[in-house]
């Protein structure tokens, strides 16, 4: 087992490095061109390929086709056709109302972009080029050579920076929809003069929270499930430093193998579940900051004449 495989860091492969040959580059003391940023820019542009696809598939087509202009083609945009469906049915609608159209070309995609970085994080792009560099170009096996690879969602800059672009969102549609002096409502609560003391600092306050635990709670997962496949991964090397028997080794290592790619299906999942809940809680919030007046009208008591 080659030694930048088996590392005895476990989160050795979810922390960040510079892009091979780009050491030299620094910004304000950090590497100026990291793995993450290269995994960001794939992500970003693997998502746009995709979806673009799926859009032209998903389209009516000509009308010599008969009935089958209505059919989407590519089991993967069938996928995309019904994920989208469903979000913006059951989940996008039910929240923002009359505002879903308005907000769901940015929800969708930032469910897709986490979503391929999620799944592009879990393919060792970085470990096979490790072992591409060192057979075919003759690298030291303590060396990792990399251009691009690991989970761009397990880099809290990553996280928080979408949580960012979020919050912008939210505030930008919470000043257009309540006006300042609704947004300033909004903040109070409506609470009377004299728990505004306490009111203002703690409402304050969770506007930067909310998207502050959407950063943290990706992140978290992602960092979270990385450690534990490797982990588990290591068990087999820690045997083989502790017993130097093969047989013993072999066996820890069938078996953390199989508990790996058990964890690897949850993963998948979580994958999944964290670009939805990061979605839908974004929804949430900007739902939250939308004028609800026309509700307040329909929950009135019909008056008899």
């Amino acid at each position: 087992m080659f030694p930048f495989i088996a590392s005895n860091n476990p989160i050795h492969h979810i922390l960040d490095k510079p892009v091979s040959g780009t050491e030299h580059i620094v910004i304000l003391g950090k590497p100026g061109i990291t793995l993450h940023m290269a995994s960001l820019v794939l992500a970003a542009i693997v998502a746009f390929i995709v979806l673009r696809i799926a859009a032209k598939q998903i389209a009516l087509g000509d009308e010599s086709q008969g009935t089958n202009r209505y059919l989407t083609k590519g089991r993967l945009s069938q996928i995309i056709e019904v994920i989208s469906i469903y979000m913006r049915d059951n989940v996008i609608r039910p929240v923002l109302g009359t505002d879903t159209a308005k907000f769901l070309p940015y929800l969708l995609s930032l469910f897709f972009f986490i979503l391929t970085c999620n799944i592009l994080g879990m393919i060792p792009f970085a470990d096979v080029q490790n072992v591409v560099g060192n057979k075919a170009f003759g690298f030291s096996a303590d060396f990792d050579w990399a251009i691009f690879g690991g989970t761009a969602t397990s880099n809290l800059a990553v996280t928080g920076g979408l949580a960012i672009v979020s919050f912008l969102v939210i505030q930008f549609h919470a000043f257009k929809s309540l006006g300042i002096g609704g947004w300033a409502h909004h903040l109070t609560g409506g609470a009377p003069l004299y728990l505004l003391p306490i009111m203002l600092p703690i409402e304050f306050m969770g506007m930067f929270i909310k998207p502050a635990a959407l950063a943290i709670r990706l992140f978290a997962n992602m960092v979270a499930g990385h450690t534990m496949l490797a982990v588990l991964t290591m068990f087999g090397m820690i045997a083989f430093q502790a017993t130097e028997n093969w047989l013993i080794t072999g066996s820890v290592e069938v078996v953390s193998t199989i508990a790996a790619i058990c964890i690897s299906f949850l993963e998948l999942f979580v994958a999944f579940l964290q670009a939805f809940i990061f979605m839908f809680l974004t929804a949430v919030f900007i739902g939250q900051m939308s004028h609800h007046g026309e509700h307040e009208e329909h929950a009135e008591p019909a008056t008899t004449s």
